[in-house]
């Protein structure tokens, strides 16, 4: 027997409640992404907030107690959950967002006041659950980059395992810089798949990350050679990406496809001119030029990538759309003159204007929410 046709309002009626359904869940899966991405940006507003303060800037007290965690909430806790999060959507599985969500409560574990032993727990979860996930998905198709990132994820295990046995967080530094320059390299040989290469470049890529890894290993004995090497690999990866990434080409097309170009190629500068401190030695705890080495990278560079890309990995995240605006040129160009800025007082022994140049620094991040906001708000009076 043939099943009854319904009638055409009953359909109508389950087809209602078929999208109400969807739409429920659809908001079940935005609210906790969101209030993700808002515990995100809380800790690097804290972050940046410990930063300044350790500067000597007039902040409360609750900024100053904790200044000395600044680099802790910036780069496992803030850097680790933005691309654990990223990674997690990547995936598609549920259980990888424990990733970033581990990482946000390490940093707002350590805002508490909570015992360190909590915090460490916290981020070794975080990155042991994205290096898993990292290993899932190389398990599945075998690609150079994705080796690169499964590597980048064991760095953030073996920095946070190096802290948690030293008692030291500067001596995991080096492990969770490699987690973020290999996790930036690895996402741009992804895309370059995009135009042949010569044959030659994927086996120059995998001599930069050897010798990265060799650096890191052996700057746990051997600090001073160790991180030498170690900034060798930055300066060769940096040359690498000048030579061979598609943004070479992508920043002579329009719109945001150019601003990313433009984010990208400005932040490999700042990549090189690390390497290059780090030849010095300034990668060094103690080293003059220490400062200046680490900034370099991370706000040169590693913000660089965050201004070049979120407004592709926001919509992916949340769902939210942005709207591209020539706006967000604007606190990329105050990023990278702050950058300057802050070099050349460390540089120079000006401790005034190092200070102005943080100032300066945590201002172009702020600003870079704000346009992110407006943009938001505009794609949104667009869709309406």
């Amino acid at each position: 027997m043939h099943p009854p046709v319904l009638k055409p309002a009953r359909q109508q009626a389950e087809q209602a409640s078929r999208a109400a359904t969807a739409t429920r869940r659809s908001r079940l899966r935005f609210v906790p992404r969101v209030l993700l991405g808002a515990a995100i940006v809380a800790t690097l507003l804290c972050g940046l907030a410990t930063g300044l303060a350790r500067l000597g800037v007039a902040l409360p007290a609750h900024a100053v107690s904790r200044s000395a965690w600044h680099g802790v909430l910036m780069i496992p806790a803030f850097f680790g959950a933005v691309i654990s999060v990223e990674r997690a959507v990547a995936v598609g599985r549920a259980w990888c967002f424990a990733a970033p969500v581990a990482a946000v409560l390490g940093g707002l574990l350590l805002l508490a006041g909570a015992p360190v032993a909590l915090t460490q727990a916290a981020l070794l979860a975080g990155s042991v659950v994205l290096l898993v996930g990292s290993i899932s998905v190389l398990r599945r198709q075998v690609a150079l980059y994705l080796i690169a990132l499964v590597i980048a994820s064991a760095c953030w295990s073996v920095g946070n395992l190096v802290w948690i046995v030293s008692g030291d967080p500067l001596a995991g530094v080096p492990g969770w810089l490699a987690f973020l320059v290999l996790t930036i390299v690895a996402e741009r040989l992804e895309l370059m798949r995009m135009r042949p290469m010569r044959p030659v470049a994927p086996y120059l890529f995998s001599g930069c990350v050897a010798l990265l890894l060799a650096g890191l290993i052996l700057a746990i004995w051997q600090p001073g050679i160790g991180l030498r090497m170690f900034s060798a690999s930055m300066l060769l990866m940096a040359l690498w990406l000048a030579k061979y990434d598609i943004a070479r080409y992508t920043v002579r097309q329009q719109g945001l496809t150019r601003f990313i170009a433009v984010a990208l190629l400005s932040g490999y500068g700042w990549f090189a001119a690390s390497g290059l401190l780090g030849l010095d030695g300034a990668l060094a705890i103690g080293h003059p030029w220490h400062d200046a080495a680490l900034h370099a990278l991370t706000l040169g560079f590693v913000f660089s990538m965050v201004f070049g890309h979120a407004q592709i990995i926001l919509p992916a995240v949340t769902r939210v759309r942005v709207k591209y605006s020539p706006l967000f040129y604007v606190p990329l160009v105050f990023l990278h003159a702050a950058v300057a800025v802050r070099v050349t007082g460390v540089l120079s022994g000006d401790f005034a204007l190092r200070r102005f140049g943080s100032e300066a620094a945590a201002a172009a991040l702020v600003t870079f929410i704000f346009v992110l906001l407006t943009a938001i708000l505009s794609a949104r009076r667009s869709k309406r």
